[in-house]
């Protein structure tokens, strides 16, 4: 076991490192092809079904939808005053994507046109976010994005689980979603109000001076908790840990919680799920099956102009710059794809092909920030 996870571990320093040399590049693209390069398409040193690495890879994903769900803060200001604009933005696109996503599964032949929709459809808290934190972006061209982003990441990791569920299983799906949503509503009322009490704030400064971590252990314990109901109920964890980050953000917990959430989330679990997903494509497949590759390349170039195309209907002035900015998707992409190779529902080459598009939509989202960055230096009035 310690010599798989020795050689994981190692790919994944492989994000940092592409990533410092290369600035700009998101950390998991080069996860993802440390991954690739050690796995079936590339030297078969790691296998992905080998046991106990799906249970790793299990909470991997489930704390990368926490990071994700940390972004996404429904009561931060940025988000409040772009909310109207942002839910236009994201109706357009949805109304959009719909046309989009059947006209690119018909033509490809996936069967799973549902799928496609969701993911033309959605963005990407998880890379949106730290770039405009990194960069300090301000002023109300941020807070539309802000807000279009996190409505769009929260339908979207609603909706996709169930366009891989099965039609007599959506309702036990949804059912299990709803489970899901009143056990976090219901924590964080409870954490609220325990929080002002005298008790609790004696444990928190106890842990605070004797290193116990009670808020990290805490935390651990709400995005486990809800992965058990999602296990049990047929829901997805991409739900559960997208919820228990927006409820620990909304507790407004210290800034050393985020440090230690980030050191076990980023630190090993999330980069083992990118190098482990990276393992499992098969992109000798995706290479030598021609409509893979034009799945790919198309379901990029929908999910960038549908996002221009809402951006010029909500935002006018600056509508390329927070249009691309939106387009990012590689987060739900990676999921999805995780998802249906481990429900045998997508091939190898059709996963492959997800994850590339995801990849793709990075060079226009890329710019986009660069644009915006530009245009928030130029008028300084609008920060």
């Amino acid at each position: 076991m310690f010599a798989a996870l020795t050689a994981l571990v190692l790919a994944g320093l492989a994000g940092p490192l592409l990533a410092f040399a290369a600035r700009g590049l998101p950390v998991v693209l080069g996860e993802l092809a440390a991954g690739v390069v050690i796995g079936q398409t590339g030297l078969s040193l790691v296998h992905p079904a080998q046991q106990p690495l799906p249970a790793f890879r299990a909470i991997g994903f489930a704390m990368l939808m926490l990071t994700a769900g940390t972004h996404v803060d429904i009561g931060s200001p940025d988000i409040r005053r772009g909310f109207a604009r942002g839910l236009l933005a994201f109706a357009v696109v949805a109304a959009l994507a719909v046309p989009a996503g059947l006209l690119i599964d018909h033509g490809i032949g996936l069967g799973h046109g549902a799928l496609l929709i969701v993911l033309i459809a959605g963005s990407s808290a998880a890379i949106a976010f730290p770039i405009i934190e990194e960069r300090g972006l301000r002023g109300g061209d941020v807070a539309f994005l802000v807000a279009w982003v996190a409505i769009a990441d929260s339908a979207t990791v609603v909706a996709m689980p169930l366009t891989l569920a099965a039609s007599s299983s959506v309702g036990v799906a949804l059912g299990g979603d709803a489970a899901i949503v009143a056990a976090g509503a219901l924590t964080l009322a409870v954490a609220m109000r325990l929080r002002r009490t005298a008790a609790s704030q004696q444990l928190r400064g106890d842990s605070l001076r004797r290193a116990w971590a009670w808020q990290l252990r805490i935390s651990v314990l709400l995005l486990v908790g809800l992965s058990a109901i999602a296990e049990r109920t047929g829901a997805s964890t991409l739900v559960a840990g997208f919820l228990a980050g927006m409820v620990i953000v909304r507790l407004r917990e210290p800034d050393r919680l985020a440090l230690q959430l980030t050191g076990v989330a980023n630190g090993f679990f999330v980069p083992l799920f990118f190098v482990l997903l990276g393992a499992e494509l098969d992109l000798r497949a995706l290479f030598t099956s021609p409509s893979r590759i034009v799945l790919a390349v198309a379901l990029a170039a929908a999910a960038t102009l549908t996002h221009l195309v809402a951006a010029r209907v909500a935002d006018r002035p600056r509508f390329v710059a927070t249009g691309l900015a939106a387009s990012a998707q590689l987060g739900m992409p990676a999921a999805a794809a995780s998802l249906g190779l481990g429900a045998h529902l997508l091939t190898p080459a059709d996963a492959a092909a997800l994850v590339a598009a995801g990849c793709l939509t990075l060079v226009p989202a890329t710019i986009g920030s660069r644009l915006l960055a530009g245009g928030v230096a130029a008028h300084p009035a609008a920060q």
